[in-house]
């Protein structure tokens, strides 16, 4: 009973609360019901700003999510590997990335493409560059650099669910099919990926779900800029809620309200593909 009454006060009210709220209009101090009623939602579509963000969001979501699965699925078959020496070294160095403070990690990727920052010492250096380039005043640009530093930071965090699902399988079903003349990648197709669906299912909506609520990067490494070029959902509902003047509470609810469907929708297919039983 006070595991439901905390959940029902902290979770479930916040949720009728915030769908509330997003049928009002107004600053916080004097919020009035929308006319119409979906006013806020009918509004969004109209956002280009938003649209930019979802457009931003999606980008990183179809480039960063493929990218680090296959990274952490591979990484997990060379770590699981029970010939190779200091194994728990190598994990741990693939892992660390993730342990790394959010605001840490995103402040180092930052320095790092800093016009005057090592990246560039490094390319004017080898002849690649003729001069410093503004990494993240181009959108191109600053868009990869969002991509690379996800992918350095989660790829590890993944890697372990992977493992773990690895060393589940039992050793001597890849004995029997060495002894049938299966090679390692009719090996890895026909065993591995079967074996491992389940996690790969759990990783793709954990991923998803992170993409698409995806903040620390935005604000920190680019600032949604140049001219938000590079900006995400959360950013841009955080900046209606309170980085732009008067607080829009109501048009926020509704984005947020918007964002949590997109990831109820697409952790409901996830589930459906990944689910083959009869």
């Amino acid at each position: 009973m006070p595991a439901t009454i905390l959940l029902a006060i902290m979770s479930f009210y916040p949720i009728i609360q915030a769908i509330i709220t997003s049928l009002k209009t107004g600053s916080s101090a004097n919020m009035q019901w929308s006319d119409p009623l979906t006013y806020n939602y009918a509004r969004m579509f109209q956002d280009k700003i938003f649209l930019r963000s979802v457009g931003n969001t999606f980008l990183y979501l179809i480039i960063e999510v493929p990218i680090m699965l296959v990274l952490a699925m591979l990484l997990a078959q060379l770590l699981n590997n029970k010939d190779l020496k200091f194994k728990g070294f190598f994990r741990t160095c693939v892992f660390l990335p993730c342990a790394t403070s959010l605001v840490s990690y995103s402040l180092i990727f930052k320095s790092l493409f800093a016009t005057q920052g090592l990246m560039n010492t490094i390319l004017v250096n080898l002849g690649i560059l003729e001069e410093n380039y503004n990494f993240l005043g181009s959108p191109t640009s600053a868009k990869a650099i969002i991509i690379i530093a996800l992918i350095w930071r989660w790829t590890g965090y993944n890697m372990v669910f992977f493992l773990a699902g690895l060393q589940n399988i039992e050793y001597s079903v890849y004995e029997a099919a060495k002894i049938d003349g299966a090679n390692g990648w009719q090996t890895f197709w026909r065993i591995t990926v079967p074996l491992l669906k389940p996690t790969i299912v759990m990783t793709v909506i954990m991923s998803i779900n992170g993409t698409l609520q995806l903040f620390d990067e935005s604000v920190n490494l680019t600032s949604g800029g140049p001219a938000n070029a590079t900006i995400t959902m959360s950013h841009y509902i955080y900046n209606m809620s309170f980085g732009q003047g008067v607080a829009n509470f109501g048009y926020a609810s509704a984005l947020s309200f918007l964002v949590f469907i997109m990831v109820a929708i697409l952790a409901f297919i996830n589930m459906k593909v990944g689910d083959k039983r009869d």
